[in-house]
């Protein structure tokens, strides 16, 4: 957190258009996008910059680049705007902007929502938005009253004459203050004054999400709209031979059947007219491959691959010599399967192709992605198509797909076509032709000097690529993404010798991030380990870790105070047990740490409770702070007990009843506290899943004594 400071507009705008080192483009003085936050027809507005309008009725428009899943991304920006504007809370609403550089996220250079950067990526030029209209509104003020500006002051959008009294509403002034010449410096608060940013704060959107006025993609409705369904292989991989559609072609509502790339798409007057059609398609496929892979045939491909030759990612020191030298050496593997994102919402589009433009209304987390590969499928520029951005009900990396794979789906469909369409995918097209996190096998291995402390560590991952990004060694491209050894790499642990490895594969099962991405499977193995070291060393597992954590206060600082939340070291009855992990999610600029307490009974466990702590260095709301810790516990818990799985190519898991995923009454108490460390601001929404796994399952051994090392748990 900066202490208040005085910024010319020349060197903010330096700043902020270099993104340390990054393209940002996000805080527009020009008039493209004011003349385009002002419609026809609408009471006079006062837009400042791209982000901000204030219209005559006192009400406040702010646009963002970002979309809200759930994280309450929209209260959060909302805060730091009203915050610097001294603005009415209430009367700011949010939309999410247009495909624009002036909304990109300066992280991805695009316009997306994703690594937990929505609120750190925004905080400085959203602060410097507010502030500027804000000085800007003062100076209109002065011109009106024929003061000076210094009697002014401000508060929840009232403009106030601390001499006479007299007072202004923002709207007011929408007029005036749009004839104010920029300032050349903007002074922002000291924390000391923030009367909302650092305080818990409700969501702005509950009541339109409780009262369902809320709109996400699945509700959009327009003139005409028909519906969709598509018929997808049977098995990743397979091609289409033949297809008779006869009989679905004839059926009440139809309007067409259609072949495209990934599929057979049914175009009728409603979606369960276009469901039933879609299941009286007869296709015959050339199924390839993969139709005889079982998920056993799987599990023994991953180890034997730990056996074979990896691409060498990091090394430090000697632990050859350490092993030689060890005084135990502990070698264990750990396995993790295929993860489904299954978001409440399932995945839908709807695209209208005019003939020279498009409009495409989606709940999407990468709306450039999304604009450019559409674009590509309809055959216009990409400033011809136009996103709609809509709520989204869950996200968790599937509506950030890497290829846009829902969205061109929906746009080949639509393509040519005299309708507006809705394309629909059901639970189980999502279950069973959707994208997944991949499944992953760890080999680690460590050497135990007499003390019981680690001097060394190796550790080799298989598992797919989902494209992050590539590392290099020794001059070397690596065969490997960041999704691989993620969390391995920069090591977290305090250990003399260290050999990281990696090994690639490839299938035709689809893959693509999932909330914390690499973090999610690598803390697994991790934190397992580190608990195995500690019992080998009989020795505390906290104690253990604070030894590892010697030369870092701030994850020593992280793991002493979940300890105490948690009376970590009271005796507890038979058949209850804590475990604890660390974590730290440099990815998103956080760390966090669980304790779990499990009760086992009847071959059953039990989530009882977790406490949890988190350091993301500054907590804009603590409120949604708090919030997005328990939505990462209980997204967490999913990849506990769920898991993709395969017979004869086929995906076997087709929805929520055997998929299993935390219900209700599956969660545990959860207790968080937040930690206001001072570092660099971090991200919250993904950071608070890794630990939890792994602090499960060491509360599993605490219990009973048995180790969970392969996913999902089974006692």
């Amino acid at each position: 957190m900066s202490a208040a400071r005085g910024v010319s507009r020349r060197n903010f705008l330096r700043n902020t258009a270099s993104g340390g080192g990054l393209l940002l483009l996000g805080f527009c003085f020009n008039t493209k996008a004011m003349a385009r936050n002002r419609r026809a027809g609408e009471p006079h507005s006062f837009t400042p910059n791209a982000y901000i309008k204030i219209l005559s009725d006192n009400s406040i428009e702010l646009m963002i680049g970002c979309s809200d899943m759930g994280q309450n991304v929209v209260t959060g920006l909302a805060m730091i705007v009203a915050e610097e504007l001294d603005a009415d809370l209430d009367r700011i609403s949010v939309k999410v902007g247009p495909v624009d550089p002036e909304y990109f996220n300066p992280y991805a250079r695009s316009m997306l929502t994703g690594g937990s950067t929505s609120t750190y990526a925004n905080y400085d030029r959203l602060r410097n938005a507010g502030a500027t209209a804000r000085i800007m509104l003062i100076a209109a003020a002065a011109r009106h009253w024929d003061i000076e500006p210094s009697r002014i002051r401000t508060e929840k959008s009232i403009i106030i004459d601390a001499v006479s009294g007299n007072k202004l509403r923002y709207g007011d002034l929408s007029k005036l203050a749009s004839s104010i010449p920029l300032p050349d410096t903007v002074k922002l608060k000291p924390e000391s004054r923030f009367r909302l940013v650092g305080k818990e704060v409700g969501r702005i959107d509950s009541e339109e999400k409780i009262t369902g006025r809320a709109r996400y993609g699945i509700d959009v409705q327009l003139p005409g709209l028909c519906y969709a369904c598509v018929l997808h292989p049977p098995v990743f991989g397979a091609s289409i031979v033949s297809i008779d559609d006869a009989v679905a072609a004839r059926m009440p509502g139809v309007r067409k059947v259609k072949q495209i790339d990934s599929g057979v798409a049914v175009i009728a007057d409603s979606f369960w007219r276009a469901k039933k059609a879609r299941d009286a398609l007869k296709v015959v496929w050339d199924e390839g491959a993969w139709a005889g892979t079982s998920s056993a045939t799987l599990d023994q491909q991953y180890r034997e691959l730990l056996k074979d030759s990896a691409a060498l990612v990091k090394s430090n020191g000697d632990s050859k010599q350490a092993f030689m030298q060890a005084s135990q050496v502990l070698d264990e593997t750990y396995e993790l399967p295929f993860l489904a994102h299954a978001c409440m919402e399932p995945l839908n589009c709807t695209v209208h192709d005019h003939g020279d433009c498009a409009d495409i209304f989606v709940g999407t987390q990468s709306q450039s992605g999304d604009q450019k590969y559409a674009a590509e499928v309809l055959g216009y520029a990409p400033d011809k198509v136009n996103i709609h951005t809509q709520v989204l009900g869950g996200g968790f990396g599937r509506r950030a797909s890497k290829t846009a794979d829902f969205v061109t789906e929906a746009a080949l469909i639509a393509r040519g076509e005299p309708w507006p369409i809705k394309m629909v995918w059901t639970r189980e097209d999502d279950m069973t032709s959707g994208f997944y996190r991949p499944k992953y096998t760890h080999r680690v291995r460590v050497a135990l000097n007499k003390k019981g402390e680690i001097d060394a560590w190796e550790h080799r991952v298989v598992g797919q690529r989902v494209s992050i990004g590539g590392f290099v060694d020794s001059g070397k491209s690596a065969a490997f993404d960041s999704a691989q050894v993620e969390g391995l790499v920069p090591f977290p642990y305090d250990v003399a010798g260290l050999r990281v490895e990696a090994r690639p594969l490839v299938s035709p099962v689809p893959t693509l991030w999932w909330r914390s991405v690499g973090h999610s499977h690598t803390t697994f193995a991790m934190e397992s380990m580190v608990d195995e070291a500690a019992y080998a060393a009989n020795a505390d597992p906290v104690n253990y870790r604070r030894k590892l954590y010697r030369k870092n206060p701030r994850m020593l600082k992280l793991l002493n105070t979940v300890a105490e939340m948690s009376d970590w070291g009271e005796e507890l009855p038979e058949g209850q047990g804590l475990g604890v992990a660390v974590h730290d999610a440099y990815s998103f600029k956080a760390v966090c740490a669980h304790v779990a307490k499990v009760r086992v009974e009847n071959g059953r466990f039990r989530v009882e409770k977790v406490w949890c702590a988190i350091d993301c260095g500054f907590a804009v709301n603590p409120n949604g702070v708090r919030a997005q810790m328990e939505g990462c516990v209980i997204f967490g818990l999913n990849g506990l007990t769920g898991q993709i799985t395969f017979d004869k190519g086929r995906v076997v898991e087709t929805n929520f009843h055997n998929y299993q995923v935390c219900r209700m009454s599956d969660a545990p108490q959860i207790e968080v506290v937040i930690i206001n460390s001072g570092a660099e601001m971090g991200g919250i929404g993904e950071p608070g899943l890794p630990p939890i796994v792994p602090a499960v399952t060491n509360a599993i051994y605490a219990a009973t004594g048995k180790r969970i090392r392969t996913l999902p748990a089974r006692l």
